[in-house]
């Protein structure tokens, strides 16, 4: 289940009221950060630019892979462990806007944890240390550690347990 903060609106849609929820200036420094972010293939250079000016609570040797794209609204709500990867093109949103509300959730990636290229992390997730998530998967809800999840609507591959077993046979534990 997601850990979601919601807010109502009235009248127009809560995207028509954005900026009554994020400063505008916020916006357009996030936004210039995380495009320039984007592109650079310097993995420090683009943790520093998400830690120093997104506050975004980052581990060591974590990868953000090409065209990751983080919430441009509320980065500060995203932590990742250490020695982690996020895919190529893959956005992580902490926010959403809806027609009579919008939904503020804080997203939380473990440690070790591999995020296939192209999915979409929901706010409010958390994902467990050492968590495989499958490319073009919609991470929907918390993935407990050590479990491999994929598909849409997501759904568990293996377990940890099974995991820990196939890495066995495999000769890799």
């Amino acid at each position: 289940m997601r850990k979601l903060e919601r807010y109502e609106v009235n009248d127009e849609n809560a995207l028509w009221n954005m900026y009554k929820t994020v400063s505008f200036w916020k916006v357009v420094k996030n936004f210039i950060v995380i495009q320039l972010a984007r592109y650079i293939p310097f993995l420090k250079v683009k943790n520093w630019l998400y830690r120093t000016f997104l506050h975004m609570n980052i581990g060591e040797k974590t990868s953000f892979a090409l065209m990751a794209m983080v919430d441009v609204m509320f980065p500060e709500r995203i932590s990742v462990g250490r020695n982690s990867i996020i895919g190529y093109n893959t956005t992580i949103l902490t926010h959403e806007y809806l027609i009579k509300e919008y939904r503020l959730g804080d997203v939380e990636i473990g440690s070790e944890v591999m995020i296939g290229a192209n999915t979409t992390i929901l706010p409010g997730v958390t994902i467990g240390d050492g968590a495989i998530v499958a490319a073009g998967t919609v991470v929907h809800r918390n993935v407990a550690p050590g479990t491999f999840v994929g598909g849409n609507p997501m759904n568990v591959i293996y377990s940890k347990e099974e995991m820990k077993n196939r890495d066995k046979s495999k000769g890799l534990s």
